[in-house]
């Protein structure tokens, strides 16, 4: 049976890795990952398309520059999308999250099997335990640079506002806003990196103790040892 300091630590991991994988489905689910607005020129006015939108659905509006609104429209990111460049990164970030989810459910495994059983030599150890954090964590960090590529560098925003209007023209300029759907993927890191950090205090911990059991033996006469 483990000890009950062991038991503490990796039950305090086990939460931070349980946290993890909630906010991940969180992330997921939500679609508050940006908020745009992006300007089209049309015959005798100016439009303004406001959008909404995550990985999965969205919201967008359409402002005359006459003060005219067009009511609120809902829309799935995947039907709105017309390039194949833009649906490759949605994709492809949607399978990193997915991953993310998938690995964070294996640690806060591997965490829940330490904190009952001792299993030190092998892979459902400590070193699972800082393999899958560090895994969702750069699985994390991927997603974060991918969304914001898709829709800096492919114009996301701006290819979906042609779903949403007709007759739009010449694009005039557009202005983006992450929302927290996205900035709580920081939260995620932040939580691996304590499971981290606790396990590793634990691990390093159980070192030392080791090696200062070890010491005596090391230090005493060598006749005594023979006898």
């Amino acid at each position: 049976m483990p000890s009950r300091k062991k038991t503490c630590m990796f039950a305090s991991a086990f939460c931070t890795c349980v946290s993890s994988f909630v906010v991940v489905c969180v992330v997921l689910a939500t679609p508050q990952w940006v908020s745009s607005e992006v300007r089209f020129s049309r015959t005798g006015s100016n439009v303004t398309i406001s959008l909404k939108y995550g990985l999965f659905t969205g919201t967008c509006e359409q402002f005359v520059e006459a003060g005219i609104q067009v009511s609120q429209t809902i829309f799935q990111v995947a039907d709105a999308m017309s390039s194949s460049s833009t649906r490759g990164l949605n994709v492809a970030t949607i399978v990193v999250l997915v991953l993310a989810l998938l690995s964070s459910l294996l640690s806060s495994g591997f965490t829940c099997t330490n904190a009952v059983s001792n299993p030190y030599q092998t892979f459902l150890g400590p070193i699972g335990v800082y393999t899958w954090n560090a895994v969702c964590g750069v699985l994390i960090l991927i997603a974060m640079i991918l969304f914001p590529v898709n829709v800096e560098g492919n114009r996301l925003s701006e290819e979906l506002a042609h779903s949403c209007s007709t007759s739009l023209e010449a694009h005039i300029g557009s202005k983006h806003t992450y929302g927290y759907s996205y900035w709580i993927m920081l939260l995620i890191i932040f939580l691996n990196i304590a499971s981290l950090i606790i396990i590793y205090f634990y691990d390093h911990a159980r070192y030392s103790k080791k090696k200062e059991q070890e010491r005596p033996i090391e230090n005493a006469p060598k006749d005594v040892i023979l006898f």
